[in-house]
């Protein structure tokens, strides 16, 4: 449990210098110059993913249940992931109204995914990553649409085109993972 502990400081602390620190953000990014400065974001962000990959892993070994939850979880885990893929979707497919409607879309994915996976899983090393990046994607959420107000950010509306590939983008990886990549990845099957 503590490298698991030691990744999620590491790789969400080095992903919320802009929800508790924005100014000494900007101020190091000036000092080191930006390739430093991502240089330096992105071994951060790699070791703590390590940890976490790496610390969830060997928790999963000896797990401690919390509770044993609901079998009509899992349906509702299946839509809330669902939506979590047409989320992160929208966060790269340009023009679509998603992203012009929440403006955030790849931190509300973040946040959905959470959801479901704390909602699905009942040990500790589940509920303390998932529920980790569940505060974490409400906290830069509420971060993020806050300093879009303060700098008076205008999002460009949305067409159809981009909506529905954006749709049709997030739902063909979403079952691609359900089904097939997940299983592969993480070792658990949650559809098929």
């Amino acid at each position: 449990m503590p490298y698991l502990i030691a990744g999620l400081l590491i790789f969400l602390g080095a992903h919320s210098i802009r929800i508790v620190a924005d100014s000494a953000r900007t101020r190091l990014r000036s000092q080191w110059g930006e390739k430093a400065y991502k240089g330096a974001y992105t071994v951060l962000s790699l070791l703590g993913f390590g940890l976490i990959v790496w610390g969830f892993g060997v928790a999963r070994e000896t797990p401690t249940v919390l509770w044993m939850p609901a079998t009509g979880m899992r349906h509702l885990a299946a839509l809330l992931t669902l939506l979590a893929f047409v989320l992160l979707a929208a966060a790269y497919v340009p023009g679509n109204a998603i992203k012009a409607r929440v403006h955030h879309p790849m931190v509300l994915s973040v946040k959905t995914w959470a959801l479901a996976h704390v909602l699905t899983t009942g040990t500790v090393a589940h509920v303390l990553l998932f529920g980790s990046f569940l505060v974490w994607a409400v906290l830069c959420f509420v971060a993020s649409r806050r300093r879009d107000r303060a700098q008076g950010v205008v999002y460009a509306a949305g067409t159809l085109p981009g909506t529905v590939a954006a749709l049709v983008v997030g739902v063909l990886a979403w079952a691609l993972f359900a089904f097939y990549l997940h299983g592969i990845l993480i070792g658990i099957r949650p559809l098929g």
